[in-house]
């Protein structure tokens, strides 16, 4: 879990710096927006290709690996002299992320009893509201403080802090079944997989493509100074944690209205920002639901995942990662082209839009048009294994 909140601090860092970085580069907030793009990008490639070419070696080691990679990104952006530096820096943070991310999200089978897999698949996921609830923001009020580069800095020294935890308190995990291109491509040929693959790419695309400029939507449009940037942030992290556990505890039971329900949120939150976030009470209002709808999404997408693929845990979590990091870059990517030829107010319009393909989507599913293979836990647990080679 730390380390998730580590590479995921690291990856949205830019959020709460784009204006800054941008201005010490003398680069428009939509160039400064790739900083965003590219890590997903690099970690759409390298989900799969690190996991299939490290499928005999200890993932205890290989998540130390990554580790030490994202700390060495962090140092590097934090000294860079020039703005390629820092997109060099963050190609090292994409390819943490596609390794990191494929092995991890998958490991609660392999370090708790089945029992408790749920729970424990709960908590890892907890690191990606607690990286916009703590990490941002800090980060953030780092950057406000003692200039962006520190922020960069601390963040690296924190993450090599949790390397040496993992490599103190973490066990052995030999890999006990490789992943293998042919398993991936098994996967995708699974109507439930596509289908994961479509809403996942719907709802990160609505977030990421508005999300990633909320710092120039709350500045311009809401008129919020930059010291309250961070204030803002810190309450839709806030949000986003609550929404993470709420939704752990309910895609399990009904995961299709979980989902739908998340993306409905997210859906009126952004399209409402250009009328009721011109003031700074109807933006906090819709931050908060937003980011609780939002919270609720990455173990939703997973669950999704792992629902479709239950007997290959670790390539449910190859395509999840891929699909979720390579759709953050597309929003982010796009966002910015809107951004620098419009306003922010129009990114919140069509990111909104978006999201509202989700809620469609997830209806065609309710409707029937896709079966659900179902289990009774939100994570892949024992039994749900055992029964694997059964479902449809």
């Amino acid at each position: 879990m730390l380390g998730i909140f580590s590479i995921v601090t690291t990856e949205i860092l830019p959020i709460g710096l784009l204006t800054s970085i941008g201005s010490r580069f003398t680069i428009s907030d939509g160039m400064a927006g790739l900083m965003m793009t590219m890590p997903g990008f690099l970690a759409a490639v390298s989900a799969p290709v690190v996991t299939v070419a490290t499928g005999r070696v200890d993932r205890r080691v290989m998540l130390g690996v990554f580790l030490l990679l994202l700390s060495l990104a962090n140092f590097l952006a934090s000294a860079a002299s020039s703005y390629w530096l820092v997109l060099i820096s963050r190609v090292m943070v994409g390819v943490t992320i596609g390794g990191f991310w494929s092995i991890g999200a998958g490991l609660a089978g392999q370090l708790v009893p089945a029992a408790s897999v749920g729970r424990a698949t709960s908590v890892i996921f907890s690191a990606v509201p607690l990286g916009s609830v703590l990490g941002v923001p800090l980060g953030t009020f780092i950057g406000d403080i003692a200039g962006w580069r520190t922020a960069f800095l601390v963040m690296g020294g924190f993450t090599l802090a949790v390397l040496v935890l993992l490599l103190a308190v973490v066990p052995p995990l030999p890999s006990d079944q490789a992943t293998r291109l042919d398993v991936l491509g098994g996967m995708l040929r699974r109507v439930n997989t596509r289908f994961a693959l479509v809403m996942t790419f719907l709802v990160v695309l609505a977030h990421f493509g508005t999300y990633t400029y909320i710092t120039p939507f709350l500045e311009q449009i809401t008129h919020v100074g930059s010291g309250l940037v961070t204030v803002y942030l810190l309450i839709y992290g806030a949000a986003g944690v609550a929404g993470n556990f709420l939704g752990g505890s309910t895609v399990g039971r009904h995961p299709r209205s979980a989902f739908a329900t998340a993306a409905a949120l997210i859906a009126a939150a952004i399209l409402l920002l250009p009328v009721l976030g011109r003031s700074e009470a109807g933006a906090v209002a819709l931050l908060v639901v937003w980011g609780a709808a939002y919270g609720a999404v990455p173990v939703c997408s997973q669950t999704w995942f792992s629902k479709a693929a239950p007997d290959s845990p670790e390539a449910s979590s190859v395509l999840f990662t891929a699909s979720f990091q390579a759709t953050i870059s597309i929003g982010a990517l796009v966002g910015g082209a809107v951004l620098d030829r419009s306003s922010p107010s129009t990114v919140m319009v069509l990111g909104g839009l978006a999201a509202v393909f989700v809620v469609l989507a997830a209806w065609a599913h309710w409707a029937g048009r896709f079966r659900w293979p179902e289990t009774s836990s939100p994570a892949v647990t024992g039994a749900a294994l055992d029964r694997g080679r059964r479902l449809p």
